[in-house]
């Protein structure tokens, strides 16, 4: 058994001696009303004045914590007592379990401190009735009864992973008309790798309010966070399950950790309640009914979901609810998409071009002999600082102002030879210089193929191709996700590098010195572009 130093003994045996009963014990922090465990909540250590009816010294230590925990508590009621306590030693510690006793016994054989056993301590039973009645009072994150299935389809939503080819503007609607929730409109987080989650909108206009005060303030902290605590929505999000590693791993992608360090978090925002991250009984049937009807939409949708172009989609499940008061058994639910919302939402942005400019997209006829069929092509980044240099020592043609958000300009970079370069520099030239990228569903009617085309489009309205994806090629797939975030973040702006060096040591990999042009321009959509899906007939066409 571990004692005190003799100098330790020495130090406490100066404390002056009170004629006080000390109350002691050691017990689980959980209610017994609460479905816990014990063990991960901790225990309490408690040393009590009975006498002056005052708590001397209190710590909470996890629960594999060996009986040193109690003898250091204790000393800190004897040396560093809470107020107004002053430094003391009883004559007299009662506790209630023998091991405690024995065990106080011999480390306190010294400081002429009675050591007594008595099955009940009035003072400290009435502190932890107490402690139990406030933890009953404490209202849990999840209703207890929807707890878990919360949580498994939480992990469902996860594994579905809408955001891989949702964005957050393509709204889905979900048609609920129970629990006094007519239609909620969810709003899915997460292509751009930075937050997962899904929104649930109370109404189109809370969503379309919160959309336009961050476009509005998207430079002020305050206000965003004011927008943000307007809005009116259920939420779910995903954030690391361990704590203690979010600011080391603040960098890391959420999907690269495996499903067991994923934590799902229900909560509600409302303008006059703010942010709380708990739900009640009918909220969590709410978001509960949400959800399994999202999962069930994606499952049926997934195919035209990944499309391009946001397609008008709509289906009504009926969704079982858990056993409950309810006297329901099902809901029946309709989820459809939002196309006009979105783009509502996508103008409110500035996504694509200016209507006028759509209106003049004169299409004439798709051409694929601009770029050489032997150049290196690839879809990267332009850091901002290179993109200064570059456009001072290149041929250098802008599209507009463009703010420097994200990591730098997202560009197709065309690598050719040094002739074949200035030829295809000046064809684009004479057709008045670039206008827009755009990438446009392609398919080969005879093996079923589909594909991604690469399309350029110059200021005469003229389409050259210059790259053909397959679309189930996970290199592309990858490519263009991150394509479209960096669109996104430039306000559609985008670049076109021609470079030469294809048959030197740079081959794949050109130098500034190799690029020769620069040509910025806007990142156009399937629909803005509106020529639809180009067949192989043998050639494409319209």
């Amino acid at each position: 058994m571990t004692s005190f130093n003799r100098s330790t003994s020495r130090r406490l045996k100066k404390l002056t001696q009170i004629p006080s009963v000390w109350e002691g014990d050691r017990r689980p922090l959980s209610s017994p009303n609460q479905f816990s465990d014990s063990e991960a909540k901790g225990e309490c250590i408690l040393w009590v004045d009975y006498s002056q009816g005052v708590v001397r010294g209190m710590d909470v230590v996890a629960s594999d914590i060996g009986p040193e925990a109690i003898v250091r508590t204790l000393m800190q009621a004897m040396e560093h007592p809470q107020s107004p306590a002053r430094p003391a030693r009883p004559q007299r510690i009662v506790v209630k379990d023998r091991e405690i006793q024995f065990y106080l016994r011999g480390v306190l054989q010294d400081l002429d401190i009675a050591i007594d056993y008595a099955p009940e301590l009035p003072l400290i039973d009435e502190l932890f009735r107490g402690f139990a009645d406030i933890l009953d009072s404490q209202t849990p994150d999840l209703p207890p009864q929807y707890a878990q299935i919360l949580r498994e389809k939480a992990f469902a939503i996860w594994q579905a992973a809408p955001w891989e080819f949702l964005e957050e503007q393509q709204i889905l609607s979900i048609e609920i008309n129970k629990w006094d929730v007519g239609t909620l409109y969810a709003s899915i987080m997460g292509m751009l790798g930075m937050e997962y989650g899904i929104l649930f909108y109370r109404s189109e206009e809370s969503l379309k309010q919160f959309r336009a005060a961050v476009l509005r303030d998207e430079e002020s902290t305050e206000h965003l966070e004011e927008a943000f605590l307007k809005q009116d929505c259920l939420f779910l999000t995903f954030e690391t399950a361990d704590e203690d590693d979010e600011d080391e791993d603040e960098d890391d992608d959420l999907v690269d950790l495996p499903l067991s360090e994923i934590d799902p978090t229900f909560g509600n925002i409302h303008p006059l309640e703010g942010l709380r991250s708990v739900l009640y009984d009918e909220e969590a049937l709410v978001i509960l009914v949400a959800i399994e009807s999202l999962i069930r939409f994606i499952r049926d949708h997934r195919r035209p979901l990944h499309e391009d172009i946001f397609p008008t989609l709509s289906r009504r499940y009926r969704i079982a609810l858990p056993q409950s008061e309810e006297s329901t058994k099902s809901v029946p639910v309709t989820v459809s998409t939002m196309p006009q919302l979105a783009a509502e939402l996508e103008e409110m942005a500035g996504f694509g071009v200016d209507d006028q400019e759509i209106d003049n997209l004169d299409f004439q006829s798709l051409q694929d002999d601009l770029i050489p069929e032997d150049s290196f092509l690839s879809l990267g980044v332009v850091s901002w600082e290179m993109l200064e240099h570059l456009r001072k020592g290149v041929s250098y043609h802008p599209a507009g102002e463009i703010k420097h958000v994200g990591d730098g300009l997202p560009v197709i970079l065309i690598q050719t030879s040094r002739p074949k370069a200035k030829t295809v520099i000046e064809r684009i030239e004479t057709a008045g210089g670039l206008r827009a990228i755009c990438f446009n569903p392609g398919a080969d009617p005879f093996d079923g193929d589909r594909y991604d085309l690469g399309l350029l489009q110059t200021q005469n309205g003229e389409l050259f191709l210059f790259g053909e994806f397959l679309d189930e090629d996970p290199i592309h797939v990858e490519a263009r996700k991150k394509w479209n975030q960096r669109c996104k973040n430039t306000k559609g702006y985008c670049g076109l590098i021609i470079a030469k060096g294809l048959t030197g040591a740079s081959r794949g990999n050109p130098q500034l010195r190799d690029m020769m042009a620069l040509f910025e321009a806007r990142s156009l959509s399937p629909k803005d572009l509106g020529i639809g899906t180009l067949q192989l007939m043998p050639q494409f066409k319209l």
